[in-house]
């Protein structure tokens, strides 16, 4: 494999290689559900507010599609629809307990491949590996700093 020449590009690397751990983590058990229909569930649990129409945004699709994707999780026990207690026009999407258990299932079986490959690593990388993620997570979730213009400073 070719090495990273830069910073960026071991992030890009390190992002594949995780996907492929997680993944793997999925694909060796039967799973019941697709992987878009996993990401459905996965997307509702986190939003509990969210409609069809959200949920399509939230896919890139239209809403008729993302009204398919809920029938077949409707039909599944995974999902329901719920009247909005605000709007009863509205309808929420609300994943079932069933959902929630192959949501929770799913990420240990995630953490423990992710685990697989952290054991392999000596203890004082891992360390700093996580403060680099947080400290990333935190860059990444804050605003873009303006850098001053220099032509306003005085001597």
């Amino acid at each position: 494999m070719e090495r990273p020449l830069n910073l960026a590009a071991a992030i890009d690397a390190a992002a594949a290689t995780l996907v492929g751990v997680l993944d793997s983590a999925v694909s060796r058990h039967q799973m019941t559900v697709s992987p878009t229909q996993l990401r459905v569930l996965s997307l509702i649990s986190g939003r509990p507010e969210t409609n069809v129409n959200g949920l399509a945004e939230l896919l890139d699709v239209v809403p008729s599609s993302a009204s398919r994707l809920c029938d077949r999780l409707e039909a599944t026990g995974l999902l329901r629809r719920v009247p909005d207690p605000r709007d009863r026009r509205e309808v929420r999407l609300v994943p079932t307990a069933a959902a929630e258990t192959l949501l929770r299932e799913l990420q240990e079986r995630r953490h423990r491949a992710v685990q697989v490959v952290l054991d392999r690593m000596p203890a004082r990388v891992q360390r700093d590996l996580l403060l680099a993620l947080v400290a990333f997570e935190r860059a990444a979730g804050a605003p873009a700093e303006v850098a001053p213009d220099s032509s306003a400073r005085t001597a």
